[in-house]
């Protein structure tokens, strides 16, 4: 007598276990999806933080954000002539200290938004603090 089998679709299931094979891949899936994201976490937790210049590089950064500053007419005498000589110098000094980048990126801001409004008391709070920011940075320039 001849007997016939039944061929399941998957290999090794059983007539009552097709729902849970279709379930796997789902958890498999999102066991990756969840894997993925942790470690994109993790490697962006690494990376964020902002690149450090060398000791060597800050100082020579400072240098070049003290002769910028130093450059112009007169402040007292001069100012909104001032800011704008500081402007365009500011903006073509380079580091790779993202925290000094952002405080002279600042810096010539102020100093646009103070020219630019024809040296309005509004702005030199602005321009004030920026100085301060830099000041911070790089110790013992005074701009």
């Amino acid at each position: 007598m001849l007997h016939i089998r039944r061929i399941h679709p998957r290999r090794g299931s059983s007539p009552g276990r097709e729902g849970s094979c279709r379930a796997r891949p789902w958890a498999r899936a999102s066991a990756i999806v969840v894997a993925v994201l942790l470690a994109s976490a993790l490697l962006d937790a690494c990376g964020s933080s902002s690149p450090t210049a060398s000791s060597a590089e800050l100082k020579r950064t400072c240098k070049q954000v003290e002769a910028v500053l130093s450059d112009g007419p007169e402040p007292a005498a001069d100012p909104v002539g001032y800011a704008q000589a500081q402007i365009l110098p500011l903006r073509q000094v380079h580091t790779s200290d993202r925290e000094l980048r952002e405080a002279i990126r600042g810096l010539a801001a102020a100093y646009q938004a103070f020219s630019s409004s024809n040296g309005a008391s509004s702005t030199k709070g602005t321009v004030t603090a920026a100085r301060k920011t830099v000041e911070g940075l790089c110790p013992g320039i005074e701009s």
